[in-house]
């Protein structure tokens, strides 16, 4: 570490970094940051930078409201969006209380609680994100709502549309930070575009998604549009998920891969998708935690509803990808409920909570749905076994309030936080009088 250390002073000294931002997130996954001069940096390594976390949503209560951000060396970029006017770095953060406590409440402290738990049996979380999000003409909407860059479709090439040079610039930023993307394109919706990040360790991961959210930001105002990961912003078009490929390795070798058995998936995997399975539910409000959300994965368009895994089907909410021959490192599953305004630190950690629990406790796994599991019947999908998942926010709160496991792995400061702001959210939403009540019902009743 205290290399890393040196290695971080002497950049920013080579490269004449004027400001070095400090980023951590709140509980609910938004990201906050404070800016110190370089002069700092070293201080801020050994003794932290302090601040007060009652003022940051669900960091810490009032009466123990004193926090210190101690910045992490191995996460240094600098941004390439600042250029050389001024060149600005920045570093991810670990929070904690004055005594040199991680705070429990500090969100990539949960994540890394929980890593160390997979660490304690011998596995590593590795994670790989497919982001989506809509690029608008601007963020003011009329009565019409919000009006998308362009009318192109799923994989489209459009020459010199605005989303084709947005990828463009947006991945070669990425680069220049470090984050390796495997690909982008555009997405069914019009405005809708999706870029993958590479594999990587699931707190790196958890990193990458809270700058790539910035960089997207920072390229859409660059460029005169406005991005929105908002889960469902058309009601007529896709919703914006964030699929993730999961898959846990002992030392080198693939947890998850087995010669020989069905789709080459090991019993370890088997378990882990039963696990997954299991407590969908329980951890819904975190990997969907907007009134929204739910809007997105009740409205069609490959959103998956129902709790069931395939293999290479896509209305399960779990797939087992189609294996590659000879790539035994690459056996994996994917999520596909979460979508892109999820806190990735708290996501990630009850996805792999779940699914270490299927292992631990030996859950069998169900069959797998070999039919398009929208195109059944309710009472087909019944007799299946295919339960739902929750049908709005409300639900989803009520599962999350009876849940060992999730407050187990968020901490009982965390597991508060979450459900209180959430009711929150929900009251607020069910006292609306919406649009489509006025349109419905004022005329005519």
């Amino acid at each position: 570490m205290d290399k890393q250390r040196d290695f971080v002073l002497r950049t920013i000294e080579e490269r004449g970094v004027k400001f070095v931002r400090l980023w951590f997130t709140d509980v609910v996954g938004t990201l906050k940051s404070v800016a110190i001069a370089p002069a700092e940096v070293e201080g801020a390594f050994t003794e932290g930078i302090g601040f007060d976390g009652s003022a940051i949503e669900g960091l810490s209560r009032t009466f123990e409201s004193d926090l210190l951000a101690y910045p992490d060396p191995t996460t240094f970029q600098t941004l390439p969006w600042r250029g050389d006017i001024d060149p600005t770095g920045r570093m991810f953060c670990d929070i904690t209380t004055p005594d040199g406590e991680p705070a429990v409440a500090d969100p990539r402290n949960v994540l890394k609680r929980t890593l160390a738990r997979a660490a304690d049996s011998g596995f590593t979380f590795y994670t790989h994100p497919e982001i989506e999000f809509y690029l608008l003409r601007s963020s003011k909407y009329g009565e019409e709502g919000p009006v998308p860059v362009d009318s192109a479709g799923y994989f489209d090439n459009v020459p010199g549309g605005t989303a084709h040079d947005f990828r463009r610039r947006s991945v070669r930023m990425l680069e220049d930070l470090g984050i390796s993307v495997e690909f982008s394109h555009h997405e069914a919706g019009p405005g809708q575009n999706e870029i993958d990040l590479r594999y990587a360790d699931a707190l790196t991961t958890a990193d990458n998604i809270m700058t790539f959210r910035t960089v997207i930001k920072e390229v859409a105002i660059e460029q005169g549009v406005y991005a929105t990961f908002m889960p469902k912003p058309f009601s007529q078009y896709p919703g914006s998920g964030m699929h993730t490929h999961l898959s846990l390795f002992e030392g080198d070798a693939n947890a998850f891969y087995e010669a020989g058995s069905q789709y080459q998936l090991s019993k370890i995997g088997r378990q882990f998708i039963a696990g997954l399975l299991r407590h969908a539910n329980e951890i819904s409000a975190v990997t969907n935690q907007f009134v929204n959300s739910y809007k997105r994965l009740w409205g069609g368009d490959e959103a998956p509803s129902f709790i069931c895994w395939g293999h290479n089907n896509r209305s399960a909410l779990v797939r087992v990808p189609l294996y590659k021959p000879n790539k035994g490192q690459s056996a994996r599953v994917e999520y596909r409920a979460i979508d892109s305004a999820a806190n990735p630190y708290l996501a990630f950690s009850l996805l792999l909570a779940a699914g270490l629990k299927g292992i631990e406790e030996g859950y069998d796994l169900p069959p797998e749905a070999e039919d398009d599991v929208w195109a059944l019947t309710d009472s087909e999908r019944r007799a299946l076994g295919y339960h739902p998942l929750p049908a709005s926010l409300d639900h989803a709160i009520e599962y999350m309030e009876e849940s060992e496991l999730v407050a187990e792995t968020l901490g009982e400061q965390v597991f508060n936080y979450v459900l209180a702001n959430k009711r929150s959210e929900w009251r607020d939403y069910r006292s609306q009088v919406t649009t489509f009540e006025l349109q419905r019902n004022l005329e005519i009743l």
